[in-house]
């Protein structure tokens, strides 16, 4: 007799990690388990598991070996197969600023490489049927920056691409507060919630302050009040503290940065690595306390230059191993998750052993693919006028990131086999 859901079985909380410049997951079982996913190995796993479902005709789900899988280090090959989706579908809403293909992108050889991790691993293709299978009667929410609402386009459209019929397709919903999609045929929702700092916070603007307003001591509770109605989390973070910014903590000013001509800021900080590691702190705390957790790490960009001065990501094809270092600012942010999530671990101990955390590092993966970003063709035919802005930060869809979901996919099977297992 089938599982209606696998995650049932667990008598745990998941939370991972995925490491990936500042993108952070959460995944949760409905008992008390937390699994972090840090920078540790990843299993793929193939010992059949049945299930209960009206989209896949076998009810299987495949599992690889419990062998060590570490999808971190690795490097791009070709790929002829090319991407599971082109946009075109109505079932594939993206944001237009990553439709490179429809925005003139002429060059079209990004699309046709995946991920080869070392040591004889192999990292599957996506399967919808899959995952949606996994998330039967489950809410996945997407938290933080433009990034992560990135990354959920892409799972939109990746799910979008099943050949089954309208009920299993991702439907866009109203909801206050956030963006909301469902899969009538699996009881499933997907959302995503913008929340940049993961704390409360505004972001500077060009009709408002030129500066952010970041309140480090107090969860943004746009996110937060949900909670209990989540399942899994996918949080995203980073891109947006490397501005001018205003901190309070305690309803008074804390620190400043980047922000000398202020009079009334008595501290000005040199950069923005402690305050970001409290705000992360801070929504890790809120998340163990409340259930559990799975995050991602921040995803490097690959700006020549700087934004709207002449600078640009027009390289064509992935870096070579070896070729480009993980250094500089992404290698500290990378530390500083990697730190926060060892102390996440101890905290979750006083859950009674029932926390397990892990990490994802895609760190490594994204760094390699400066040929990814739509670059000029964030608009369509960039090149009519003489202005030419670049977005070397996102990511073109279909393209890497899509990557980033068949990893996701894997975790999850991995954490059913081990709340099967337990």
């Amino acid at each position: 007799m089938g599982l209606t859901n696998p995650f049932k079985v667990s008598y745990t909380l998941y939370a991972i990690f995925p490491i990936i410049g500042l993108i952070i997951s959460f995944y949760f079982v409905p008992l008390p388990f937390i699994t972090f996913q840090i920078k540790l190995p990843y299993y793929s796993i193939s010992t059949p598991l049945m299930i209960n479902t009206s989209s896949n005709s076998s009810g299987k789900i495949e599992y690889a070996n419990e062998n060590s899988c570490d999808y971190s280090n690795g490097k791009w090959v070709r790929d002829e197969r090319g991407p599971l989706y082109n946009g075109t579908s109505k079932y594939c809403k993206m944001k237009k600023n990553q439709n490179c293909i429809a925005n003139g992108r002429p060059n079209t050889e990004y699309l046709y490489w995946r991920w080869k991790p070392n040591d004889d691993c192999n990292l599957p293709r996506f399967d919808p049927s899959t995952f949606l299978q996994l998330i039967r009667n489950r809410h996945v929410a997407f938290v933080g920056d433009s990034v992560a609402r990135n990354q959920i386009e892409s799972l939109i459209c990746m799910l979008g691409s099943n050949n089954d019929d309208d009920s299993s397709k991702p439907k866009r919903l109203y909801h206050k507060g956030s963006r909301k999609w469902n899969i009538l045929s699996h009881n499933a929702n997907l959302s995503f919630y913008w929340s940049p700092f993961l704390v409360r916070g505004d972001m500077r603007s060009q009709k408002g302050p030129h500066y952010n307003t970041i309140y480090l001591d107090h969860v943004n509770e746009r996110w937060a009040r949900d909670l209990d109605e989540m399942d899994m989390i996918v949080i995203s973070l980073g891109h947006w503290f490397d501005v001018p910014s205003i901190y309070y903590e305690g309803g008074s000013i804390s620190s400043c940065l980047k922000l000398p001509q202020l009079g009334y800021c008595n501290h000005h900080v040199n950069d923005f690595y402690d305050p970001l590691r409290q705000a992360l702190r801070v929504a890790l705390n809120t998340i163990i306390e409340a259930k559990a957790t799975k995050v991602r790490t921040y995803s490097p960009s690959h700006f020549e230059g700087e934004w709207n001065k002449g600078g640009t990501c027009l390289k064509d094809k992935p870096y070579e191993d070896g070729e480009k270092k993980v250094e500089g600012m992404d290698a500290e942010i990378r530390r500083i998750e990697m730190e926060e999530v060892e102390i996440a671990k101890e905290k979750a101990k006083e859950f009674g052993g029932l926390i397990r955390l892990e990490i994802m590092d895609v760190t490594k993966l994204a760094l390699l693919r400066p040929d990814g970003h739509p670059g000029p063709y964030m608009n369509p035919f960039p090149f009519a006028s003489k202005i030419v802005q670049n977005d070397c930060v996102h990511w073109c869809l279909p393209g890497p990131i899509d990557t980033w979901n068949e990893i996701l996919l894997e975790i999850m099977k991995k954490l059913v086999l081990h709340s099967k297992a337990e």
